[in-house]
């Protein structure tokens, strides 16, 4: 695929800071809210804050060190990011949920030399365990010891360092490939790999998205997700300061429909997970109201009878849920798992793109995508400018294990140069271990993991995520997880099922019993088997009290004993029934 919006020319995040502050020097790079009151950073402002960053970080001795990172998205979080990247280090940035012993281990395996929190984590956390490393709190009040420096001083004296002349920020020679940030994955396996990210990659990332899909000057964009998934770092921190967007913070999942009314943004990062949610929610009060399903069904319908002749009626008939999105929400982009298509269809008729993709830690993330020109709701789109895709070992249906190829790729994995090879072949091609096919549009569908692939003793494969994903459709069912359970040669397909309480306790109208809820969710499992082939059908369920455990992604961790004991390759797997794709992990 071509590009067909013109690209900037930049080899490093040095290039790409010094243009977006030069190109929109006076537009607001940030909105922040303190104290319930909002205050903005200019272009040229971050990129002083930037320049200050890397004077003090190096005049304290970073010598291409490792920085680590645990907070909740702010301001100063994406500036250690940015800036530990400009000063020549090597940026690890960690999930704040992990356990203590985790997050002690990527420290010392990454040998860091600074590390910058928020009061909050640092309350919990025991800075004894990380002796010889200096300690920067984004909260003034907690830097209560010598050890610990306020971010405030910290940049306050980069900014006196800049301002006396010596600018270290200058010294810097920048390699687009070498190693700058380095990323442990907590996956749905919970296995910690070191992937290892250049600035090649995020260049590389920017100019291929920024060429199929456009965000303006005037956008603002809300960060909900964790900064530390290259998902919404990317975005956030490449892709909006390249197009001069305001990006504003999230105060947490359950303030995001009242922030987006603070902030109005017009672009979202989310996972499946949120918007289904969402889309719930508003069903419901469209339901609820007189003639609302009626009221809906006629407006979807007039909307797109008078978008064919360029006429704009969402903003009529759903003006009520625009609202609800500040107003200006325009472009969600949204990737991590399988999405349900019919929740693509139905944002779109409320006026809202879903720009839906696939990719992974290991591209940086993105390397297929539905963008401007290629909207597609059941599939996960095409390559990037740049991407090759090849399908190997594919079945007489042309499903296989999908392969990726273009400079998002990583460098590899941290210190282990077996499970690099055993990932990137000679040809450069990324393997993923995602399985699909190619339609004959040119368009990608995925179907499932080789890990999780359930192979029967007659050689049958049965993926997971088909099954799981007929499972929550039912509103009854929250989540999900099938594993094929039993002797290699002799497995049963087996679901662990967390109902939808809140959804069986309004259907019923009183708090549910066992056997009540066992009915329920007994019909929803029959419906399943009776969409499928007999060697498919779930054969054994048990009912959960409680969800998953779930990375801060929100997807279901699945440990190893969840697995098939083959991981064999699927070499007659089938075509699933139309199915929602799947997204950056």
């Amino acid at each position: 695929m071509e590009a067909f919006y013109s690209v900037k020319n930049f080899n490093t995040i040095r290039e790409l800071i010094d243009i977006s502050a030069e190109e929109f020097a006076d537009r607001p790079a940030f909105e922040i809210k303190k104290n319930n009151e909002h205050y903005n950073i200019t272009y040229t402002e971050y990129r002083r804050d930037l320049n200050s960053f890397c004077s003090e970080i190096i005049n304290l001795g970073l010598d291409g060190g490792s920085v680590g990172v645990c907070s909740d998205n702010r301001y100063e979080y994406a500036a250690t990011y940015i800036g530990t990247i400009l000063a020549g280090g090597v940026i690890v940035p960690t999930d704040k949920e992990l356990h203590e012993d985790d997050i002690v281990g990527i420290f010392e395996t990454s040998n860091i030399k600074f590390f910058f929190c928020d009061a909050k984590f640092l309350s919990k956390f025991n800075t004894d365990r990380i002796p010889g490393v200096k300690i920067i709190c984004f909260d003034s009040d907690a830097a209560d010891s010598e050890r610990i420096t306020a971010w405030d001083d910290f940049i306050a004296e980069g900014r006196q360092l800049n301002k006396s002349g010596n600018r270290l920020y200058n010294t810097v020679k920048h390699d687009p490939e070498k190693l700058c940030t380095l990323l442990f994955t907590s996956g749905t396996m919970g296995v910690q790999k070191g992937v290892m990210l250049c600035q090649r990659n995020f260049v590389f990332e920017v100019k291929a998205a920024m060429g199929v899909i456009k965000i303006f000057p005037e956008d603002c964009g809300i960060s909900l997700l964790p900064i530390h998934h290259t998902f919404e770092s990317s975005i956030i921190l490449f892709f909006a300061p390249y197009c001069g967007a305001k990006v504003t913070f999230c105060d947490g999942f359950k303030y995001v429909l009242s922030n987006m009314k603070e902030f109005n943004p017009s672009i979202f990062v989310a996972v499946p997970m949120v918007l289904e949610i969402v889309h719930k929610r508003i069903l419901k009060q469209i339901k609820a109201k007189k003639n609302g399903e009626r009221m809906f069904k006629i407006g979807t319908a007039l909307c797109k009878a008078a978008s064919k002749v360029h006429i704009d009626l969402k903003r009529v008939f759903f003006k009520e849920i625009q609202d609800a999105f500040g107003g200006r929400m325009r472009m969600i982009i949204c990737g991590g798992a399988p999405i349900d298509p019919q929740i693509i269809k139905d944002f779109d008729a409320f006026g809202i793109q879903v720009i839906y993709g696939y990719g992974l830690t290991e591209c940086a993330p993105l390397a297929i995508i539905n963008h401007d020109r290629c909207r597609t709701t059941d599939s996960i789109g095409e390559p990037l400018p740049g991407v090759d895709v090849k399908i190997i070992n594919p079945d007489e249906n042309g499903t296989g294990e999908l392969c990726v190829r273009g400079g998002m790729v990583m460098l590899g994995y941290y210190k282990d140069e077996e499970a690099t090879r055993a990932v990137i072949d000679s040809e450069g091609f990324l393997h993923t271990g995602d399985v699909g096919y190619c339609d004959g549009k040119g368009r990608y569908h995925i179907t499932g993991r080789i890990k999780s692939v359930i192979v029967t003793s007659n050689g049958k494969n049965i993926f997971p995520e088909e099954l799981e994903y007929l499972l929550d459709k039912d509103n009854f069912i929250s989540a999900s997880m099938v594993e094929g359970l039993g002797e290699q040669d002799d497995l049963t397909v087996t679901a662990q099922i967390f109902p939808d309480f809140a959804e069986i306790k309004e259907f019923l109208d009183k708090e549910p019993n066992d056997e009540e809820v066992k009915a329920l969710i007994k019909t929803a499992v029959d419906a399943v088997n009776a969409r499928v082939p007999d060697y498919k059908k779930i054969r054994k369920y048990t009912i959960r009290k409680t969800d998953f455990e779930r990375t801060t992604a929100q997807k279901i961790k699945r440990s190893e004993n969840s697995l098939n004991k083959s991981s064999a390759k699927p070499d007659k797997a089938k075509k699933p029934q139309p199915k929602k794709g799947k997204k950056a992990k």
